[in-house]
């Protein structure tokens, strides 16, 4: 008696699915932009790299793109449109950000946590995070987030201001302390009443 064959396994039957396709951004001066593409825009949309523009481009910050070209979900070009690997467009970015690699270190960390994390310049911190499961636009960020080199002193003065930009805004401070093998340590300080 013969065995009946049974359905084809789903490889056999469908195509094997490829790798989604790298995003192509351009190294502009001391910006990153993207292609106008719905895989740009979903990047976005999934995950709030960056900030779109009106031409449907998403404009990345180069903490963004030195992330997301560690991971493989973008290619970089410069201006001669030749392409940049990870580590040179770290040398071109250390020269324009200073700070650039310990700042790098916690919001690669953070990213890899699951938390959404933003610049927050404008509350004059280095970032904001977003509690996991949020996105901004949705809530108000958590943290306010101070990178810094584990071997650096803050003076008193410095921390106080810190403390206040977390007050101000009604955030959580954290500091996040790079050490020498580029671990991240998070110190969280807050306002407690006696």
């Amino acid at each position: 008696m013969a065995k009946k064959k049974g359905k084809k396994k789903k490889e056999e039957t469908q195509e094997e699915q490829e790798p989604k396709p790298k995003i192509n951004a351009s190294f502009i001066k001391d910006r990153v932009v993207t292609e106008n593409s719905n895989e740009a825009r979903e990047l976005y949309n999934q995950s709030r790299y960056g900030s779109l523009t009106e031409e449907g481009k998403v404009q990345l910050s180069l903490i963004e793109t030195m992330y997301l070209s560690e991971k493989g979900k973008i290619a970089v070009f410069d201006g001669r449109n030749k392409g940049l690997s990870s580590e040179s467009f770290l040398k071109k970015a250390q020269k324009i950000e200073p700070n650039f690699w310990v700042r790098y270190c916690v919001f690669k960390d953070m990213r890899n946590r699951g938390y959404i994390i933003k610049t927050a310049m404008k509350f004059g911190a280095d970032f904001r995070v977003y509690d996991r499961g949020v996105k901004p636009g949705e809530d108000h960020a958590k943290w306010v987030v101070f990178p810094v080199q584990e071997a650096s002193a803050l003076t008193w003065y410095e921390f106080s201001a810190k403390n206040r930009v977390a007050h101000s805004t009604r955030k959580r401070l954290l500091i996040g302390c790079v050490d020498e093998e580029n671990d991240v340590t998070y110190w969280e300080i807050r306002w407690v009443r006696p």
